[in-house]
Parts: structure tokens; C-alpha cells; sequence
């Protein structure tokens, strides 16, 4: 396995991690912050969400130190094995990921929701809101 380079993101927002500040995701690709009016209010010009991003308008995302974020991706980060949760929102396998620079656990993946309604969030992130940090 040859060496891994970190992925530097140019956004006009970066989250990264709090112990490193190594880039982690774009402010654009939060999927839980995606619309924050009442619903169907007036989006901003040529904005068109993705029909799973209205499904999370105004879910409130929580992790082991308090508010999360989901995301659609991230960079620079390792994934551990698999495993079955029961979560808030019912039975999910997931992931643990940690940065890859600093191998601090930062929050997790979904890989499977058994529940119909929570199948959006499979391939998505969390992020723990404590272990980040604003990069720019």
C-alpha cells in the first residue's frame, strides 16, 4: 500500500478535524443544514435540493458529544470494520471513522438502515460537532 495524501479542500467554509485541522468536508455537502426556513420557503437562485435533503429539514442530528452534521462526503478519513448499532432512530450498521492524519475518531458512516424511513443516510457521514473545527 503505497502513501496517503491528504485532500485539500477549496471551499469557502472547511470543517476539519479539532486535533490536526486536517480537511474533513465542505459546509455545501451538510446534508442536515441543507434548508433551514420553513418548509418551502424561497430557496436562493438556481438551488435545487435532492429529495433526501428534504427529508432531513430540521433533523436534529446528535452523536456521543452532542450535535452532529450529516454529510453526503468527506476526505481524508480511514474507516473501521462494520458493526450494528441501535441507534435514536432505530438499527444501523456503521462505521467508526477517524482522521487519517491524526487517527482521532471523528464521527461515523452508515452503511445499512434497516428502518424504510432512515435508508436515506446510507453511504452518509456523521461528524460530532465538538471534534471539528472551521478550517477557513
Amino acid at each position: 500500500m503505497g502513501l496517503a495524501y491528504n485532500t485539500y479542500l477549496n471551499s469557502a467554509k472547511i470543517y476539519g478535524c479539532k486535533t490536526c485541522k486536517a480537511h474533513l468536508a465542505n459546509h455545501e455537502d451538510i446534508i442536515s443544514r441543507v434548508c433551514t426556513g420553513p418548509p418551502f420557503s424561497s430557496p436562493p437562485p438556481g438551488f435545487f435540493p435532492r429529495s433526501q435533503d428534504l427529508l432531513t429539514q430540521g433533523q436534529n442530528f446528535r452523536g456521543q458529544h452532542g450535535k452532529a452534521y450529516l454529510f453526503h462526503s468527506v476526505v481524508n478519513i480511514d474507516t473501521g470494520a462494520p458493526n450494528e448499532r441501535n441507534m435514536t432512530t432505530g438499527r444501523h450498521v456503521v462505521r467508526d471513522i477517524t482522521c487519517r492524519q491524526c487517527k482521532e475518531t471523528v464521527g461515523w458512516k452508515y452503511d445499512k438502515a434497516y428502518e424504510p424511513s432512515e435508508k436515506y443516510k446510507e453511504g452518509k457521514f456523521i461528524l460530532e460537532a465538538e471534534l471539528l473545527c472551521n478550517v477557513t
